[in-house]
């Protein structure tokens, strides 16, 4: 079994920061591609950034220059530095990772979702 494991949602004001973290967990041989999704109420699952295994990215054009995605290979965790928030980037964040398990073969994982608000 493979688990994502989210943190560090909350309510932020407008302007300010917050880092979310997702760490990979289970049977696990290898984790490729993570990224960081999220969906507000009424609207599709869109894509904020991802990064590869190698450490390329790509963002968001509405979250390019304000949010930053990296990586902790060794601990299977991935993060997300949120700043210059604005209320609409109010949703839930979801993190999704490409993980090689140990018996089987690649398949994509999703956390459970962090709630992020920013008030005006």
């Amino acid at each position: 079994q493979v688990r994502l494991v989210e943190s560090g949602g909350g309510l932020v004001q407008a302007g300010g920061s917050l880092r979310l973290s997702c760490a990979a967990s289970g049977s696990i041989r290898r984790v490729n591609a993570m990224g960081w999704y999220r969906q507000a109420p009424g609207k599709e699952r869109e894509l904020v950034a991802g990064i590869t295994s190698g450490g390329s990215t790509n963002y968001a054009d509405s979250v390019k220059g304000r949010f930053t995605i990296s990586r902790d290979s060794a601990k299977n965790t991935v993060y997300l530095q949120m700043g210059s928030l604005k209320p609409e980037d109010t949703s839930v964040y979801y993190c999704n990772a490409d993980i090689v398990r140990l018996v089987g073969t690649s398949l994509k994982y999703w956390g459970q979702g962090t709630q992020v608000t920013v008030s005006s």
